[in-house]
């Protein structure tokens, strides 16, 4: 009887953290574990052998001598900032020439960012929208979180175009700590938090207002304030960063500065980053109403769910998917008064029972639907029909306007 044959996927991931482990790395870590007899994944966050050079100006390896590209089935690969975005495209074009099925993945709208956001001079100066929508083009399939996402950029794909739903690996030993509640002396106090990266400098300076707000309601000594993520300082490259959270700091401790009750937490990894939220009462997600952030996963909401947490977010972007009003947390309109923010964290404050029946019930939504051993499945069944596709997929190698094609 001959040996079964494995689909063989070469995972390009952007880098360790934050959606490259969600998207890419968590979820193939589970397929390889959960099923070894069908995939083996290999991953490879330099495939083209760039050495840490800004890509072109090295000699990058030709396609033929690119081992992990020769041996696989499949290339997953998000845009890889750390080469540029040109690397992205030598990456798919590589791809191609080896007749591989190639899987682009990603859960940011990087061709629509919004004036205030960070990167949007960069991406412009680079033209790296440009570069995104030629990848949406010629990729075999390009999978994003939701709905909203895929309707934006379904003018620029030409192929398949999927929906892939994050997900967390509740079995992580960071899921399944035990709650840390606050002193019996502080029974009516309430943690309030958030966890986040650079990408919400204008959500956040929204938000400062509310905070003092809630601070006059409960009394500043009955509510603490969390942020966690902050980059650990280091390399000069990474000096933007602590810009970006200084101004965090300068915009949420508005009006409380100076105050105890306003506390900032470094970042974790990503495989033990739920630690942060066993010691919260209320998890927030504040969104400007943008067409960036209206496509955003509901993340937050599957971290919050585990440790039984109500969330309260803006009604942007897809977390009318879990969050019901009254039943798993708060839902506030996009043009809200801040006035509606503040009603719904001081009801919260105040009703400790209430807190607890909407976190449990939230919780049984997100361990049933977002657990990635209960939905990994799905993936594998995913990559079953890409390859019964390949060979008509593969039939097409004209490329839409890559750099150096015909």
């Amino acid at each position: 009887m001959s040996e079964k044959k494995k689909l063989k996927i070469l995972a390009c991931p952007a880098n360790k953290g934050g959606c490259a482990y969600y998207r890419i790395i968590m979820p193939l870590e589970k397929l390889q574990e959960l099923y070894p007899d069908d995939v083996e994944i290999r991953f490879n966050y330099d495939p083209l052998d760039a050495k840490g050079a800004p890509a072109r100006k090295g000699a990058l390896q030709q396609p033929k001598d690119c081992k992990d590209l020769n041996w696989c089935d499949v290339v997953m690969f998000q845009n890889i900032h750390n080469y540029g975005g040109p690397y992205t495209v030598d990456i798919l074009r590589a791809a191609k020439e080896l007749n591989k099925f190639t899987h682009y993945d990603t859960d940011d709208l990087l061709t629509d960012l919004y004036e205030g956001h960070r990167l949007v001079s960069v991406y412009k100066e680079q033209k790296l929208d440009e570069m995104t929508k030629v990848i949406y083009a010629n990729s075999d399939m390009v999978s994003v979180t939701q709905r909203k996402f895929a309707e934006r950029i379904q003018p620029y794909v030409t192929k398949a175009l999927v929906i892939i739903k994050n997900a967390v690996d509740y079995k992580l030993p960071c899921w399944n700590l035990p709650r840390v509640e606050v002193p019996s002396r502080m029974k009516k106090h309430t943690r309030i938090g958030w966890a986040g990266g650079i990408h919400h400098e204008e959500d956040v300076k929204e938000f400062r207002a509310v905070a003092m707000g809630v601070n006059a309601k409960m009394g500043i000594h009955n509510v603490s304030w969390n942020f966690f993520g902050r980059p650990p300082k280091g390399e000069k490259k990474d000096d933007w960063q602590q810009d970006v959270w200084n101004n965090y700091e300068k915009s949420l401790s508005f009006g409380v500065k100076g105050n105890s009750n306003v506390l900032f937490h470094g970042a974790a990894p990503s495989h033990d980053y739920g630690h942060f939220f066993r010691g919260l009462d209320i998890v927030i997600a504040p969104l400007q109403d943008n067409a960036f952030n209206d496509s955003k996963s509901e993340i937050k909401a599957m971290e919050a769910g585990r440790y039984g947490i109500p969330l309260v977010a803006s009604d942007v972007g897809c977390y009318d998917e879990l969050i019901k009003n009254g039943k798993t947390g708060f839902l506030i309109p996009a043009d809200n008064p801040r006035s509606e923010w503040v009603r719904a964290l001081t009801r919260l404050c105040k009703d400790k029972d209430l807190r607890k029946q909407m976190g449990q019930n939230l919780k049984k939504v997100t361990d049933e639907y977002y657990d990635i051993n209960n939905v990994v499945g799905g993936r594998l069944e995913l990559y079953k029909q890409v390859m019964d596709i390949k060979e008509k997929a593969l039939a097409n190698t004209k490329y839409k306007g890559l750099p150096g094609s015909e």
